[in-house]
């Protein structure tokens, strides 16, 4: 491996030659490549000085900006730089990045498909395309754009992104291939730190690290664990924060539950590695893995002896800087073991947290929901890039058989909802009977879900956050549990409920199951009373249990040998 820092060599050629505009471009690219985005934009403005609307140099100031946070002055760099470079592929990408983030859906998807077309053999931009395509349920050619993708993996022949792998029907062996390519590309480009010296003190320092520490899914899941482990006092708990304190009141919480919170926002890798090695953690939790906005690079370099993939990256990493791969006996069983680069920790409960101290307030009115006075509301409120033709064939044939019912969903970005909405009418269905509820407050979803009476989920991707909210809300959640982490979640929150025949194995028992619920009064307010008494029993929500296992897995781990 060669991990020899090109910046050094670039900043000496520089010295002896500062008009090089080429080597700007390139010292911009390492640096951003690295994390550091500052350093990256000042190379990017001394690169245009010297070669003014250079597309390569535009392009990079446009990353620049969007690590930054910057994102309209992004997609105005990237614009001006696809402007002056129409037929480049990989600038065309890098727009539809940032016009994602600003919402301009359909243009994201306009720059993606104009870099598919422009180099069509690409498994990467075919895979770019596919997962926004996916998530505007656009479902032309999406299995033609499948197969591309899943094949170029199979073949090693493209490093694709693994937490977009996970929406396709792809199994436990392929996404594991699919981790290792990405994860092997990193460890070509990252110097490990040196090792740490053994500490002499007995107590634990275990870190966390996420770009969701406030109002996000990982802050909302880990807040209620955070406070009982700081009542359990079995170890300092550090957070390192990669998002800016958002003023939230869970980002209140987290810092009042953690030993220290230490905020590390758009600092470099380099730098978040060393701020992790100087508070000494023994033990590191990543909390977002492959999804976006993590720092895999971080891991990689190695600042603490143990490191954990947890809660956030419902697959292996792939990575041979995690050690372990914290999980339960459901969501994980032995048969998928091998497909896991990590040794895997199981607990002994599910290994989702959830926030029990969440009061649940009145729903509002019905009609201010768009719902219907009376009729049988499904829901499903995953995100949109996991409602594809097999998930929605089957909510289709659920409502063509409950008369009455709608179907009620988040509203997706760009043109998602009326997509949906005429692949209803394709499948007999009245386009009217699907139902979207736009982005709300926390407080004010959870109301409104005490509205639905089933939730009906998807695979391969399965309902995760929404999942657990659904069963806090008192809404029973139906799930056909598949063959990967991500695809077995629900199926967990399930199983440890104590409610397994929620959990089916076949579409049609999916739907079956269903529709008698939806045509039996009765039977659907015993299963709601059901879970009623589950949650209060069955130790799923239990967190001063879960604060308990996951301490003594955390010492279990701690000192467990590592290769």
């Amino acid at each position: 491996m060669n991990h020899a820092d090109p910046r050094i060599e670039l900043r000496r050629a520089l010295e002896r030659n500062p008009a090089d505009g080429f080597a700007w471009i390139l010292l911009a690219e390492h640096e951003l490549d690295r994390g550091d985005a500052v350093a990256g934009e000042a190379a990017c403005r001394r690169a245009l000085a010297l070669r003014p609307g250079h597309p390569e140099a535009l392009a990079r100031l446009g990353r620049a900006q969007w690590m930054l946070g910057r994102r309209d002055e992004a997609v105005a760099s990237l614009r001006a730089a696809a402007t002056n470079a129409p037929n480049h592929p990989g600038i065309a990408v890098w727009l539809g990045h940032v016009l994602e983030d600003v919402g301009e859906a359909e243009a994201a998807a306009d720059a993606y498909a104009r870099a598919h077309a422009m180099a069509p053999d690409e498994p990467q931009i075919a895979a770019y395309l596919l997962a926004w395509r996916r998530k505007l349920c656009d479902w032309r050619d999406l299995d033609t754009l499948a197969s591309q993708v899943r094949a170029a993996v199979n073949a090693g022949a493209a490093s694709v992104e693994p937490f977009a792998f996970l929406s396709e029907d792809a199994s436990a062996a392929e996404q594991l291939r699919c981790a290792r390519l990405r994860a092997g590309l990193l460890a070509q480009q990252i110097r490990p730190m040196l090792a740490a010296s053994p500490h002499a003190r007995e107590r634990l320092r275990v870190g966390f690290l996420s770009n969701g520490f406030g109002s996000h899914p990982t802050g909302l899941l880990t807040v209620a664990l955070f406070e009982h482990l700081r009542e359990l006092d079995a170890f300092d708990v550090h957070l390192f924060a990669l998002n800016a304190d958002d003023g939230s009141p869970i980002r209140t919480r987290l810092q009042a539950a953690a030993h220290a919170l230490h905020d590390v926002a758009q600092q470099s890798h380099a730098r978040v590695a060393q701020r992790i090695r100087d508070a000494g953690i023994d033990v590191l939790f990543d909390l977002r893995g492959w999804g976006g906005g993590g720092t895999p690079e971080v891991l990689a370099m190695r600042p603490a002896r143990v490191q954990v993939n947890w809660l956030a990256y419902p697959g292996t990493s792939g990575a041979p800087w995690i050690d372990f791969v914290l999980a339960d006996a459901y969501v994980l069983p032995e048969s998928m073991q091998r497909d896991f680069s990590e040794r895997v920790m199981r607990l002994p409960r599910c290994f989702q947290p959830s926030d029990t101290t969440r009061a649940i307030l009145a729903p509002p009115p019905r009609a201010e929901c768009g719902l219907p006075d009376d009729g049988v509301v499904f829901c499903c409120f995953n995100n949109s890039y996991k409602l594809n033709p097999r998930s929605m064939a089957r909510a289709f044939a659920i409502l063509r058989e409950v008369p009455g019912s709608v179907l009620w969903l988040l509203s997706g970005p760009g043109e998602a909802d009326a997509r949906l909405r005429a692949a209803a009418q394709a499948d007999g269905v009245g386009p009217q009977r699907l139902v979207f509820m736009p982005k709300q407050p926390h407080a004010a979803y959870m109301a409104r879900l005490q509205h639905a009476d089933l939730f009906l989920d998807t695979e391969p991707y399965n309902a995760h956050t929404t999942a657990s909210d659904a069963l806090w809300a008192g809404c029973p959640v139906l799930t056909r549990p598949g063959d990967t982490f991500a695809a077995r979640v629900a199926g967990s929150l399930n199983h440890h409920l104590r409610m397994d025949g929620m959990n089916v194995a076949t579409d049609a028992e999916f739907i079956a199951r269903a529709v008698a619920l939806a045509r039996d009064p009765h039977a659907l307010r015993d299963l709601r009373e059901r879970l009623a008494a589950r949650k209060r029993d069955a130790g799923l929500f239990d967190m001063a249990g879960f604060a308990r296992d996951f301490a003594d897995a955390v010492h279990r781990m701690a000192h467990s040998p590592i290769a």
